[in-house]
């Protein structure tokens, strides 16, 4: 036997129920979607930076042969350039058309690209006086930049090589 005031208290807590289950739900699908997100932005983040990685090897498999070409500034061939050590520098460079492009990497937005510069030579110390004094050492810098499975995701490293 019921009383009156004991009907639909079952329907208002099964409901209820529902809404806090419905909100746990929700927060949950929201939780997947951030580290979805964050999954796929760190993705991009690697291979533009293994992109720009094979960027610079090729780079340094250029200045590794018999004979280098002229550093005119053209064809990301480049004298040195005074800011080049800075990120702000590149990230105004006009890499279209003043730069070569390496071998593209599947999976990236674009073909990653690299600039040489000639720095200037410094003469080794010693020397004998059989042969005479040492020659000069030509120093290098190599500046890669690449990009990952979108243009948002953009690496840009440099090294320096000593011939």
């Amino acid at each position: 036997m019921s009383t009156g005031n004991e009907r639909g208290a079952a329907l208002i807590v099964a409901l209820i129920f529902l809404v806090v289950l419905t909100l746990l739900g929700v927060g949950a699908m929201r939780t997947t979607n951030l580290q979805e997100r964050m999954a796929g932005s760190l993705r991009d983040s690697n291979l533009a930076f293994q992109a720009a990685e094979s960027a610079l090897r090729e780079g340094e498999q250029m200045l590794q042969q018999a004979a280098l070409p002229v550093f005119a500034g053209t064809g990301g061939l480049l004298q040195m350039q005074p800011d080049a050590g800075q990120p702000s520098f590149w990230n105004t460079y006009a890499w279209a058309g003043n730069s070569m492009a390496a071998a593209a990497v599947a999976g990236t937005a674009a073909a990653p690209q690299y600039v040489i510069e000639e720095l200037p030579p410094v003469p080794l110390q010693g020397g004998s006086l059989r042969f005479g004094a040492l020659p000069e050492v030509g120093f290098y810098r190599v500046t890669a930049r690449a990009v990952g499975g979108t243009t948002d995701a953009v690496s840009l490293l440099q090294i320096a090589y000593r011939r």
